[in-house]
């Protein structure tokens, strides 16, 4: 019979060896806080400062829209927004307020190259989205036009579907649908100048639609902000053979603090 103890002291051996591989590491590159990149104890996390700057959403939230309330309401109450408008995904939800430090993670996620952060803002995702992950089948992200990745030479959202897709142990479909018109940017547009940005611009291509035929997709986007954007790929899922649509994103603008001449708002 195998001694219990060689076998503790060679799996404390080995903990031991990846430790000191990764020392150098650490040493040249120490980890950093996500929001202002202060030096912290281990990678991903916020320092001090900036943890109370970050406004988690939590329950009570609309069932459809995850919008938060004040008070519970009770189970299955919907918000006036999704009573008004009702979207064409089932269900919406998001990890934080697009405030604060939130708002400089997603700004260094899509404008400084800070693909480092994804994983760990999909961790977050996953905490607000653990209902629609386990219906879910396959991960999708908002696609972005081929010439603005050619300039970009990296989509975040896809970064932020990739992790999630990983950490939560399903299929990830980058390729499932195409954005097949080049939109303006969204910042700096009103709520319906944004809804007519992208209608028409996604298209699930023939050849991806066995991909997501009759499945649960779970459509991920960086920060929702009137739900335009999130909105118009839905449609397009749907009408390519999609059998229902939930979207996950790490930020999210809440009613009322939507400002089109704000030039910090996505």
């Amino acid at each position: 019979m195998a001694d219990p103890m060689s076998k503790i002291k060679t799996v404390a051996i080995k903990s031991a060896a990846l430790k000191a591989l990764a020392l150098p590491a650490r040493i040249l590159f120490p980890p950093v806080c996500a929001g202002c990149r202060r030096h912290v104890s281990q990678p991903g996390v916020l320092c001090g400062a900036c943890w109370p700057k970050l406004r988690l959403l939590e329950r009570p939230w609309c069932a459809v829209m995850g919008t938060p309330f004040t008070h519970d309401m009770g189970e299955g109450f919907l918000s006036a927004e999704a009573i008004a408008d009702p979207p064409p995904f089932d269900r919406a939800r998001a990890a934080v307020v697009y405030s604060g430090v939130a708002r400089q993670m997603v700004q260094g996620l899509k404008y400084q190259d800070r693909t480092d952060l994804a994983p760990w803002m999909a961790r977050w995702m996953l905490r607000a989205g653990a209902e629609l992950i386990a219906e879910a089948d396959v991960v999708v992200p908002v696609p972005l036009h081929w010439r603005r990745f050619f300039r970009r030479q990296f989509n975040q959202s896809a970064e932020l579907a990739r992790a999630v897709a990983h950490l939560s142990g399903l299929p990830f479909s980058p390729s499932a649908i195409r954005r097949v018109k080049l939109t303006r940017q969204q910042v700096g547009l009103e709520r319906q100048e944004r809804e007519e940005n992208v209608r028409a611009a996604f298209r699930v291509p023939t050849e991806a639609q066995i991909e997501i035929a009759g499945r649960r997709v779970l459509l991920i986007d960086d920060v929702y902000t009137t739900g335009a954007t999130v909105r118009a790929v839905a449609k397009a899922l749907k009408r390519g053979g999609a059998g229902a649509v939930d979207v996950l994103t790490f930020a999210r603008v809440l009613p009322g603090d939507f400002r089109a001449d704000e030039s910090a708002t996505i």
